[in-house]
């Protein structure tokens, strides 16, 4: 499909155009698949890792895993509102770190099912971790408390200004 577009658009240009546009398409090309590359070399595996598994996603799987050991994949995808690809990266990384070992068992399906467990130091990483979110959400909730009470005089003072006929919407 692209390549009978680019066909009609080289009819309608002459060569010499055509070919700086080509030139053109392939340098866009080439710099993005260089700086994707440069990435994914320049980064540590853990750099890579810690970008997709922060500690929220870390704090939410921990707490799930240690309630609900046989949670399946999808079902750990669908409670944190993520892939099923990124519920599967982060358990393997959470499980290469050691914080989480997998076991296999027999479901009532009767299929191989996985039980997650944390390890002694998955536990001590979600205590942690537990304290750190505990921490950033408090700092978010004060932030909001403060912008609510900012929003909140912003409009008692509007309505002290504003004459009564005009001011029903504030009512």
């Amino acid at each position: 499909m692209r390549l009978l577009a680019w066909n009609r658009v080289v009819r309608e240009i002459d060569a010499a155009e055509a070919f700086a546009l080509y030139h053109l398409a392939c340098h866009i090309l080439i710099d993005t698949c260089l700086h994707s590359l440069k990435f994914a070399i320049m980064c540590s595996p853990y750099e890579r890792t810690s970008q997709m598994l922060t500690d929220e996603y870390r704090y939410k799987i921990l707490k799930l895993v240690e309630s609900e050991p046989e949670i399946t994949q999808r079902e750990l995808a669908a409670a944190l509102g993520i892939s099923l690809g990124k519920a599967n990266f982060c358990l393997k990384a959470l499980i290469e770190k050691g914080l989480l070992k997998a076991r296999n068992f027999r479901n009532s399906k009767n299929k191989l099912a996985y039980m997650y467990l944390l390890t002694p130091s998955g536990i001590e990483e979600k205590a942690s971790i537990t304290v750190r979110f505990l921490k950033y959400k408090m700092q978010e909730y004060e932030t909001l408390r403060i912008e609510i009470d900012d929003l909140t005089r912003d409009i008692a003072s509007y309505e002290n200004r504003c004459l009564p006929e005009s001011c029903d919407h504030f009512a």
